[in-house]
């Protein structure tokens, strides 16, 4: 049977569903794409139910027509300031003194057993370690002898409420959610090499109205992050600085938009019609900049905030990854690069095929990503598989063994 996968990106400027199938040499065809532009969602919130519901379902509809495949489950995006994390160590006796996949279950239950509030709702648990008998560094424990199995992990929760939201919105299209996965976790799936992840490496994926960041270390995630600003911010200052509306100032943005103000001629200007002129008025472009700059410099500020914060930033020899459709910004990555002191560049989705006229750019990095952690992810492998419903118009489900399921979701 092929793999088809459907990934539900739910963002602040738009909702993009995308279905694909895995081939040879792990080639992702696209199969079908539905982007439409969001409402409702403001930072990664759920702020008008039927606004939300009404845009995913068209986005899905759209994924379906261009794919000729009925979408029932998919994985679906989940970011905003609710979003946290923790990291958790849990010890068991190992039984039979050989470790083996029950072992490691409850190994990852013990860790998991943490005190969460219960307004709080875990959307990943993360291995990042196993030690056996005080051995640190082992990474895959089945079949070793030992008494004591010790693992390290990693948990991301989310506002049991916010959550409740999404799966409503997008249980109104009529799609089941087989999981949330965080935006930078799945942006990495796709932008971020192997040697990065092993160097140590950050992602930082800055969407519209949120940047959303992960630290990878020893190929595993080690810290995550979400930060309640973003690319509509910057049009939300141009609006406010030129005195225009906020859709002409993302046009602007866009058109005309650069991250570093001394780059820019002072004697640089273009044309604009402010709403509500007879004529068109000039803008200096230095002017301009000078705005982004502004915020994009804070922006990244407090980025540097955070990975100081969470204790890892000597461990990053790779730098930063930027993607998200802010990155697209001319000059961002040097000035990410002069804010930051570490290296950066920008990445997008690569290595796919089909519907991908609108997919090479880096604000579909998240989108894609969710296809691929699907296929690629062992924690997730299992989600794509034992909750997939997504078929061919008249073609029979597929019934899987949760419980061998369950064992390859949780191993390493």
């Amino acid at each position: 049977m092929e793999e088809i996968v459907v990934g539900i990106d739910v963002g602040t400027t738009k909702i993009c569903t995308l279905v694909g199938r895995v081939e040879d040499g792990g080639l992702l065809r696209i199969l079908g794409v539905g982007i439409e532009p969001s409402n409702g969602i403001n930072k990664g919130v759920i702020v008008d139910l039927e606004a939300a519901s009404q845009v995913i379902t068209r986005s899905v509809e759209r994924a379906e027509q261009s794919s000729g495949i009925e979408i029932a489950s998919a994985l679906v995006s989940i970011a905003g300031a609710h979003v946290s994390s923790i990291n958790s160590r849990g010890v068991v006796g190992i039984s039979g003194e050989i470790v083996d996949e029950y072992d490691i279950i409850r190994a990852l239950e013990a860790a998991r057993s943490v005190a969460i509030p219960h307004n709080r709702e875990v959307i990943h648990v993360v291995q990042r370690g196993f030690s056996i008998d005080g051995q640190d560094g082992i990474r895959a424990p089945i079949g070793m002898h030992g008494y004591r199995l010790e693992v390290e992990t990693h948990i991301i929760t989310a506002a049991a409420a916010t959550v409740k939201n999404l799966r409503q919105c997008v249980g109104a299209a009529g799609v089941e959610v087989q999981q949330f996965v965080l935006n930078p976790l799945a942006s990495a799936e796709v932008v971020l090499s192997n040697n990065e992840r092993q160097t140590g490496a950050i992602v930082c994926d800055i969407g519209g109205g949120t940047t959303d960041m992960a630290i990878y270390v020893d190929g595993k995630v080690w810290h995550t992050m979400v930060l309640a600003v973003g690319g509509n911010h910057l049009s939300a200052d141009i609006a406010h600085g030129l005195r225009l509306p906020i859709a002409q100032a993302e046009e602007i943005k866009l058109q005309q938009g650069y991250a570093i103000r001394a780059e820019v001629g002072a004697e640089d200007y273009f044309d604009i019609r402010p709403f509500g002129e007879d004529k068109a008025v000039q803008i200096n472009k230095q002017e301009l900049a000078h705005i982004i700059e502004a915020r994009v410099e804070e922006i990244f500020e407090l980025s540097l905030q955070e990975i100081k914060r969470s204790g890892y930033d000597g461990l990053l020899p790779a730098g930063m990854v930027l993607t998200g459709g802010t990155s697209a910004l001319p000059a961002i990555r040097d000035l990410a690069n002069d804010v930051l002191g570490i290296p950066v560049r920008i990445a997008q989705p690569e290595n796919i095929v089909g519907m991908v006229d609108q997919l090479h750019s880096p604000a579909y990095s998240t989108g894609v990503g969710l296809l691929r952690w699907a296929l690629n992810t062992e924690e997730n492998k299992i989600a794509s598989k034992q909750g997939r419903r997504s078929r061919k118009k008249g073609e029979k489900r597929m019934n899987l063994d949760a419980a061998k399921d369950l064992f390859k979701r949780l191993l390493p």
